[in-house]
């Protein structure tokens, strides 16, 4: 088991990688913790045991229960059953399941401790880690939501052997914007290994920036036109996948910006390939409407603003050629 922390002073707390991670979940809750609400989905099918009195409470599948809805049905439900603040609710599954979660706990009762317990790659690597939890609204993706730190993550990579190859090559999209973040190698370690990675790294970002004022945003990198895709919702693509175009489009627009060289661009297309992720943006898109869809991602504060690789690596960047940003398409065709 591979054991590390996300370093928030009092707030600190474990993530757990490793076979068997799950198994652990009795001693990462918090202390006096009498009763636990579950939460999780029908198709997840990984059962965990906190060791004490608990309740399971199922939410819909897919990424549309991903919503408002979900949460007040959780809340209530847990105002049913009686839960309080000294409880504690014990999110498992994917992203879908670990945001939406994450963000009833954190609004019900104005807090009460969370437990992640992430099933897919893509959440082991990213979702789970960090605090940041929310839903979203057919408006846009995670419009709403709250910074609340989980007690702790487990990260079982045993129950990866279960995913459907497309939900593993999911969780590739975001582990493939880590090589670009700083975790070389990453290809050539372990499973374990390479979970273990991406976590330390976002970790130390997350550490330095818990509600991304400045740093934390290199954590959305590939994510501007990755949201948009996945907003316009006309596209048969996996969160993961839509990221993955978004870091090619990304290395495309700095290269137009003078930020990176072909070289560079060239590394980002080989990098995605070698996970088997798209590198084109689906037959049919509308660049416009992906472009006026960028104005609805949570980084545009004044005007558009990218997460972009450059000469002192990967940063946000203002980008307000509209015409530059419709053109660079082009190159993701």
């Amino acid at each position: 088991m591979i054991e590390l922390e996300v370093s928030l002073g009092e707030r600190s707390y474990p993530v757990l990688v490793g076979s068997g991670a799950r198994h652990r979940l009795l001693e990462v809750l918090p202390v006096g913790v009498a009763r636990v609400a579950v939460v999780t989905q029908d198709n997840i099918g990984v059962d965990v045991d906190p060791g004490v009195e608990h309740r399971v409470f199922t939410m819909g599948d897919g990424e549309a229960t991903k919503d408002i809805g979900t949460v007040e049905d959780l809340c209530r439900d847990w105002a049913q059953w009686g839960l309080t603040r000294g409880d504690c609710v014990v999110a498992v599954g994917g992203g879908v399941v670990t945001d939406t979660a994450g963000f009833a706990a954190a609004v019900y009762h104005r807090g009460v401790p969370v437990v992640h317990v992430a099933t897919t790659l893509l959440g082991q690597v990213d979702a789970a880690i960090g605090g940041k939890t929310g839903v979203n609204l057919p408006e846009g993706k995670n419009l709403v939501g709250a910074f609340w730190q989980p007690a702790a993550v487990l990260c079982d990579t045993e129950v990866l052997g279960t995913l459907p190859p497309r939900e593993y090559r999911n969780g590739l999209g975001e582990m493939a914007k880590y090589a670009f973040l700083g975790v070389d190698g990453l290809r050539d370690l372990p499973l374990d290994e390479a979970v273990a990675a991406c976590v330390a790294c976002k970790a130390e970002v997350v550490g330095t920036d818990e509600r991304e004022s400045g740093r934390r945003a290199i954590l959305n990198y590939g994510h501007t036109l990755a949201h948009a895709l996945e907003t316009a919702g006309r596209y048969d693509l996996r969160h993961g996948e839509a990221v993955a175009i978004g870091l090619i489009y990304a290395a495309e627009l700095a290269h137009r910006l003078g930020r990176i060289d072909a070289d560079r661009v060239a590394e980002h297309r080989r990098v995605v390939a070698g996970y088997d992720l798209p590198l084109v943006i689906p037959p049919g898109s509308d660049p416009d409407q992906l472009v006026d869809l960028f104005a609805r991602d949570k980084k545009a504060v004044s005007g558009l603003t990218f997460v972009l690789d450059g000469p002192r690596g990967v940063e946000p960047v203002a980008v307000n050629d509209r015409r530059l940003l419709v053109e660079t398409f082009d190159a993701v065709r």
